[in-house]
């Protein structure tokens, strides 16, 4: 089960999706400064970056789920409100 985990981490499938992430318009991610997640988000976000996608990483204070309300509120639809087009 762990090696199946791994296996679908977005660390190791990132260079199967290059070009397609290459393809958005924007990435943003985000991720608590006390978060278990916080080191692997931060090298996706390097890797993102080294592999000419560019992203909006932000570290905040807090844990995988405290201030998830604030954060859905005051950057995640903002977020989506300047990047998402309608057609």
């Amino acid at each position: 089960m762990l090696s199946e985990w791994a296996a679908n981490a977005p660390i190791a499938m990132l260079g199967q999706h290059v070009y397609d992430l290459r393809r958005y318009a924007a990435i943003a991610m985000d991720v608590g400064d006390q978060d278990g997640l916080r080191v692997d988000a931060a090298e996706l976000n390097r890797l993102l970056n080294a592999n000419g996608i560019q992203t909006s990483f932000e570290i905040y204070p807090g844990d995988h789920v405290n201030h998830v309300a604030d954060r859905f509120q005051n950057h995640v639809l903002p977020f989506f409100n300047a990047h998402l087009e309608f057609h």
